[in-house]
């Protein structure tokens, strides 16, 4: 089993949380929420969906009851993958949305069927431990009587609200709702209440998730809906299923990484992992070994924008594009010179959350769930409290390409749950959130924790880098002066990054042969615990 070392060779706020029982957020009340769980007598999914739940709440910004999710979890005997991302109304014929160069991204035509209830009612029912009413409890409270909002949540909030109101008057009408739940975006501190929103989740929790997909909840949303002109139906909602799936295996030094099945751009971080396991380990945050990681990255970029989508959708399959000679053939052609060719761009958001959570029993889930960018699609249902995600975004309007707008597609996901085993065991439940960030997330993180032994709070606090659609790097500071000039004298466009929100935000428990090892990101506001 991989040994990690507790040395804290980057400056850090964070310890990491030793503890056999251990839950990560990046939000410390949903990190409460999911202890809550943990010592009420639940489970390790028990605490990723009472974790999950309240983060619909608390962080508002980023994830809601109108989000996807997609989750990978060891159950005590195998891996299982759960995909429980939302299809494409059936309305949404290519014809829908001709004349346009580009997929909306505000508005009904952006909002696909949103998946995220369904998967805590899958989970629930397959693993949980715990009554389902009880893992909405701390969500409840907090909408009905108040929570304190965060400084970095209230951050976001703020810029994710202004583009909304930077929309001129006359296209605001159809965002009236959104006004009243989320603007003016709150100060840090200052409490909000979300009364709509706790009715909305007592009802779900009453219903088992019925209400959302075949109830009154359901019908509220295809009313606002069509009295929009959007195409979302009742019929769209009550015929949305999640799948469970069998996660990709990547072989990288001795370990696997899994992740979860196209649509969502798992792959391409095992692709560029594949790449890296055929060129020697240099010394970490050294220019060779970051040069190497970015060559890697664009050739797995490239490949992600040009073939992943549905995966019903896809003309080269997941194992096509992890062939072991062609990955090698691949690692072969990185020289000393960075790569001049730019892959052609998809749409790439940053608002997500992603939470960790394992229990003593063995049991280790990694979950994730998004509004894509922002809140969404500034979509507000009324009297719900809902707002609605716009990952019909994540589709091209390019009739020759495979992630093209059909009616029952799902739409290319950036949001991707990481998985770790060695020897046919779990050691690793993490996750970056941060759009195009977080397949590079899952390479760096990797990277760090299984080639260069560091802990996971060691590996969350060292500095990144990011690859964005254009082949342009942001380096995080941190990295030595040193090592910028000789990737930018290597041909690499660099920029020093001031903003720490590219670099996503890392959540992560690593399994030991005496408990677990827990980091939480210190660009996000969150919280590993455990007991």
């Amino acid at each position: 089993m991989t040994v990690v070392s507790f040395a804290a060779p980057y400056p850090s706020a964070r310890s990491p949380i030793c503890a056999d029982n251990v839950v990560a957020t990046s939000q410390p009340l949903a990190t409460q929420a999911g202890i809550d769980a943990l010592r009420a007598g639940g489970n390790a999914v028990d605490a990723a969906l009472a974790a999950a739940i309240t983060l619909t709440v608390v962080e508002p910004c980023s994830n809601g009851v109108g989000s996807d999710a997609f989750c990978i979890l060891w159950d005590g005997n195998e891996l299982v993958g759960l995909n429980a991302s939302g299809r494409a109304p059936a309305g949404w014929t290519p014809e829908r949305f001709r004349g346009r160069r580009t997929m909306p991204r505000l508005g009904w035509d952006s909002v696909t069927t949103p998946g995220a209830v369904s998967a805590w009612v899958a989970l629930s029912e397959r693993y949980g431990r715990l009554p389902f009413p009880r893992l909405f409890e701390a969500a409840i409270r907090y909408a009905e009587v108040g929570f304190q909002v965060g400084p970095k949540t209230a951050r976001q909030w703020r810029l994710t609200g202004e583009r909304l109101a930077r929309l001129p008057s006359d296209a605001q009408a159809e965002f009236a709702e959104f006004f009243r739940h989320f603007l003016p975006a709150p100060e840090p501190g200052a409490r909000v209440r979300r009364p709509e929103l706790a009715r909305t989740l007592a009802l779900i929790a009453e219903t088992r998730g019925e209400a959302f997909y075949r109830g009154e909840l359901a019908e509220r949303i295809a009313e606002a809906a069509a009295a929009a002109g959007g195409a979302l139906s009742l019929d769209d909602l009550g015929s949305h299923r999640v799948d469970w799936v069998r996660p990709i295996a990547q072989p990288y030094r001795g370990v696997l990484l899994h992740e979860i099945p196209p649509n969502g751009q798992g792959l391409a971080a095992q692709i560029a992992l594949g790449i890296l396991q055929h060129r020697e380990v240099a010394p970490p945050d050294s220019a060779e070994s970051v040069h190497l990681e970015l060559e890697a990255m664009k050739l797995a970029v490239r490949a992600a924008f040009d073939h992943l989508a549905d995966i019903d959708a896809m003309r080269l399959a997941p194992e096509e594009l992890l062939d072991g000679a062609m990955l090698e053939a691949l690692a072969r052609r990185i020289g000393r010179r960075a790569s001049p060719i730019p892959p052609p761009p998809l749409p790439v958001g940053g608002d997500t959350v992603y939470l960790a959570a394992a229990d003593a029993a063995g049991m280790m889930v990694s979950f994730i769930q998004s509004n894509y960018q922002g809140f969404g699609s500034g979509i507000v249902v009324p009297g719900t409290g809902i707002a609605m995600q716009n990952r019909g975004a994540g589709f091209s309007l390019d009739p020759g390409h495979p992630n093209c707008v059909a009616p029952r597609k799902r739409p290319y996901h950036t949001i991707i749950p990481g998985f770790v085993t060695e020897d046919g065991a779990p050691r690793l439940a993490f996750g970056v959130m941060g759009g195009h960030m977080q397949h590079q997330g899952h390479v760096q993180m990797v990277r760090r924790i299984f080639d260069h032994r560091q802990n996971p709070q060691t590996a969350s606090d060292a500095p990144r880098w990011h690859v964005y659609p254009d082949y342009r790097v942001g380096l995080e500071h941190g990295f030595p002066e040193a090592v910028a000039r000789e990737l930018a004298d290597r041909g690499h466009i660099i920029r020093w990054e001031p903003d720490e929100y590219i670099f996503g935000g890392a959540q992560l428990i690593l399994r030991t042969d005496h408990g677990h090892i827990a980091g939480s990101d210190h660009r996000k506001e969150g919280q590993a615990a455990g007991f």
